[in-house]
């Protein structure tokens, strides 16, 4: 695929540079006075190598540092008269790495190195010629202005981590406390008041059947409905509440759902097939709350009397069905409530499909695939 320009040279400029400083290495040489030895074309070689080894600087720094370390010592052995430069940008590459100790030892080791090279060159004098043009092909106020870049721009990257660490964590600190202040506003608003309201329908079924009265069907859904919003605002608190102390339902959880359902009288069975393996986080949610959704809505909608969950584990996908025998038809249109809405939600998140739909033989049926990416 093209990534125009920008991916161009982010994946080529380390060898422009490298071929570039390399051709400039070669040209000083090459305009300064050929040496009086056989060891002349190795020299030449050595000077081109210690500027093409910098192609690899960003994925070896250290390798690098100590090979143009090596090719300065041997061009100018050779008799080549060329300033260190590449080296120059290896220990610019490798103090921005972090390697200070090591690129501090090997440009000490260099700096003594040297002034042996140039004497055992065709051209070396005295000790004193020879350290002063040893200086020369390495200045060492070059070598710590490249040493001092390196730092400065290393910190620099750090400082820019540290605060895109201090930003998430920070927005992940106000999602927590907007959670727990949604919690707080739904428990002070709501709980109190389905409290009241499945307690007054208790106390009005438990006065009519005292005194031989018939109770009337809508009383008793009002308190069906207090006892299941009361459970399901307490476990939607759970979630909002829900962090890295408390860890999220998952499919451990699925049998709890099978015994509650069979607690309202939904006779329900859990279904487990495949080699089952460890799924990501999200996926184990997500499937906790499909079967949770599924087995709420049939208890609600569709006056079924039983209720299936199967549980697929795949090498590649987790696969859920749950299916009742509710009064769906075949070929009635759904109408998506929120349930069903977040369901396809969570699952569209990570990548997978849902199908809810009325079965043929009647009732409905919720099926679910997500995706689960295993190492090989």
């Amino acid at each position: 695929m093209w990534t125009g320009l920008p991916g161009l040279w982010a994946r080529g400029r380390d060898w422009v540079i490298a071929v570039g400083l390399a051709a400039m290495l070669l040209g000083t040489a090459l305009a300064g006075d050929p040496p009086a030895t056989d060891f002349a074309a190795l020299g030449y070689a050595l000077v081109v190598a210690s500027g093409l080894a910098l192609a690899a600087g960003r994925r070896a720094p250290v390798p690098v540092l100590a090979a143009t370390a090596l090719c300065s010592v041997g061009y100018q052995a050779a008799g080549i008269d060329v300033p260190a430069v590449a080296y120059l940008f290896a220990v610019y590459a490798a103090v921005r790495s972090g390697h200070r100790a090591v690129t501090v030892a090997v440009s000490v080791a260099l700096l003594t190195v040297l002034p042996v090279a140039v004497l055992l060159s065709p051209d070396g004098g005295s000790w004193r010629d020879a350290f002063t043009e040893a200086r020369g092909v390495l200045e060492i106020a070059w070598l710590i202005a490249a040493g001092a870049a390196g730092e400065a721009l290393r910190q620099a990257e750090r400082r820019a981590d540290e605060a895109e660490h201090t930003r998430e964590e920070t927005a992940r600190l106000r999602a927590s406390e907007e959670r727990l202040h949604i919690a707080r506003e739904l428990h002070d608003s709501l709980t109190h008041q389905i409290s009241i309201i499945k307690v007054q329908a208790g106390v009005a079924v438990h006065l009519a059947r005292k005194r031989g009265e018939e109770v009337p069907e809508a009383l008793l859904a009002i308190e069906e409905a207090g006892r299941e919003a009361n459970r399901e605002l307490r476990a939607t608190l759970d979630a909002l509440r829900d962090d890295t102390r408390t860890p999220p339902h998952g499919l451990d959880h699925v049998p709890h759902l099978v015994e509650r359902a069979r607690g309202t009288g939904l006779d329900t069975t859990l279904t487990v097939e495949g080699r089952r393996h460890t799924v990501p986080v999200e996926v184990d949610r997500t499937a906790y709350r499909i079967v949770q959704e599924a087995l709420t809505n049939t208890a609600r909608h569709a006056a079924a009397t039983t209720a299936s969950i199967r549980i697929h584990y795949r090498p590649d996908a987790l696969a859920i069905r749950v299916d009742d025998d509710g009064k769906a038809e075949p070929g009635t249109p759904t109408v998506p409530g929120a349930g069903l809405l977040g369901m396809r939600e969570r699952v569209t998140a990570l990548g997978g499909r849902l199908r809810a739909e009325p079965r043929t033989e009647g009732g409905f049926s919720v099926q679910a695939e997500l995706p689960v990416d295993r190492p090989s």
